[in-house]
């Protein structure tokens, strides 16, 4: 019966990802060289983790080195990305680049995603709001 709820759910997940929003031209691009620098700080990152991880128990996690190394790729990627870009980060791409370091694959995208619906906001963009007019007779 477990195995059937999983595969319901993963099934669910897929169906769940496969929709696309409707796009009315408010989406933001993420400049190229944050998507570079998530990826470079986080393979450093990962580096760092299994660094600190040794040899030791390869099949078990270390939750102590992957917070560590997490923690790490949290503080230095906005500083990277600060030089690489040469002017101050925005909320959001400060907020990606931290996503993408505690949650590797997909922190980034969901971040994001989370600006363009409107659930996380940022006093330095712009709020775009609905007009509402009355129809002329």
């Amino acid at each position: 019966m477990n195995r059937k709820l999983v595969v319901f759910a993963a099934v669910m997940a897929a169906v769940a990802f496969a929709c696309q929003s409707a796009n009315a031209g408010e989406r933001k691009e993420i400049d190229p060289r944050i998507t570079g620098t998530a990826i470079g700080v986080g393979v450093a990152s990962t580096a760092a983790y299994f660094a600190i991880k040794g040899n030791s128990h390869w099949g078990r996690p270390n939750w102590g080195a992957w917070g560590i190394s997490a923690y790490g790729c949290a503080v230095v990627s906005p500083i990277v990305a600060t030089v690489v870009l040469n002017r101050p980060l925005s909320y959001r791409e400060a907020h990606i680049l931290i996503g993408s370091c505690v949650v590797p694959l997909v922190g980034g995208w969901v971040v994001n995603e989370a600006y363009n619906a409107h659930i996380l906001w940022a006093p330095d963009e712009k709020v775009w709001t609905k007009k509402y007019r009355r129809a002329k007779k």
